[in-house]
């Protein structure tokens, strides 16, 4: 049996969790934002800043899902004007290992995946 297959069963939420789980990490930028933090204390501009293409709203988003499932802190200094500060949580830095070798996975097949993407493309009618 594979270890997805026996994790679910496991579980005995036929693979609930593990989907629940891929969907938050999974989306377009929340390992984006996991591996900017990597290490770091960052306001929400300079977060904005070192992350190409993200919108405001779609950054705020992003680390308020963070925040709720216990990967990111937010701190809000009481401040004039007021600061705010992400950093990753313990766990939120467990994701950093994972998240590594997916990118390295990636890095590693995605010319393979492109010549088999062009191959099939090149098949269709």
């Amino acid at each position: 049996m594979s270890k997805y297959r026996d994790s679910c069963l496991i579980r005995g939420d036929g693979g609930r969790a593990i989907r629940g789980i891929l969907d938050r990490v999974g989306d377009k930028w929340t390992l984006l934002v996991v591996a900017t933090l990597d290490g770091e204390r960052m306001r929400f501009t300079e977060l904005q800043q070192r992350i190409p293409g993200i919108s405001q709203r779609m950054l705020t988003r992003t680390v308020r899902h963070l925040e709720r499932d216990g990967l990111v802190t937010r701190t809000a200094y009481p401040e004039v004007p007021p600061r705010v500060e992400y950093e990753l949580t313990a766990t939120g830095r467990t994701l950093i290992g994972p998240a590594v070798k997916l990118a390295e996975w990636a890095v590693d097949h995605n010319p393979g995946i492109e010549r088999n993407q062009a191959a099939y493309d090149s098949r269709q009618p």
